[in-house]
């Protein structure tokens, strides 16, 4: 399956987290784009393997993307290694996408940089001819390295160098966040079991307001941040344009 987009997150919701609100509006346009989840956040406080994944299925539901894949790699303690890029590689050429969004290099989370480190380092090797892979039923797999790997901001503030509108999708991002019931604030009953970083309401004002203040930077009233290592390029300066405010 070829997708237009691959938004990639070590742990089940750093996706609804990050860059939601980018694949609902870019699905809305047409395009293809799919989900890889690395680990089965195991390791977290709240609900269990079994509660993310329906979760997980719940949110990818909302969001309308074609697949969503876990490559079960170990929550906590998973490796920027030759297998754990390998796997990655493996996934990258399966799907071929043209964009990869997926987590940030440097973080709060150590799992976040080393998730964004091994997705860059796997995003260049996976075009290289002489690493050899094998899909599902052992056919050779072409090389395939995405046009950009861009990553969506999430706990720490990095200066961003890409400002994606999502004022009209905002809401269905916001769902998508909600599906996770175990983790997030949802309603007067969210507050049994353990308080955790991301649990009390006050994470998702910080969120919402996170994204009034990068809206506010580009004339609109939400926008999701990005960081890229590569100059952006452009076809043309219409894509410059914004809609009147």
């Amino acid at each position: 399956m070829k997708l237009d987009i691959l938004a990639i997150g070590v742990h089940p919701d750093d996706v609804e987290l990050g860059c939601a609100g980018t694949l609902v509006k870019e699905i809305q346009r047409g395009k293809k784009a799919g989900i890889i989840d690395l680990t089965q956040g195991e390791l977290g406080t709240r609900g269990s393997v079994e509660t993310r994944y329906a979760e997980a299925t719940a949110a990818a539901n909302v969001l309308g993307v074609a697949v969503r894949e876990n490559l079960k790699m170990r929550d906590g303690f998973f490796k920027n290694d030759e297998e754990h890029q390998l796997l990655l590689i493996k996934t990258i050429r399966k799907y071929q996408p043209d964009i990869i969004l997926g987590n940030v290099l440097v973080d709060r989370h150590p799992d976040h940089g080393r998730a964004g480190n091994l997705i860059n380092d796997a995003c260049f090797l996976s075009g290289l001819s002489k690493i050899e892979t094998f899909d599902d039923e052992g056919n050779p797999q072409e090389k395939w390295r995405p046009r950009y790997f861009l990553q969506y901001m999430q706990d720490w503030y990095q200066e961003p160098q890409l400002l994606i509108d999502v004022s009209e999708v905002v809401a269905t991002k916001m769902q998508a966040i909600e599906a996770y019931t175990t983790q997030f604030h949802t309603n007067a009953d969210s507050g049994s079991g353990p308080q955790t970083y991301i649990s009390t309401p006050d994470f998702k004002e910080s969120l919402m307001a996170r994204m009034r203040m990068m809206g506010k930077r580009i004339g609109v009233k939400y926008a999701e941040a990005f960081i890229s290592q590569k100059q952006i390029g452009l076809d043309n300066l219409d894509a410059l344009i914004l809609k009147e405010t």
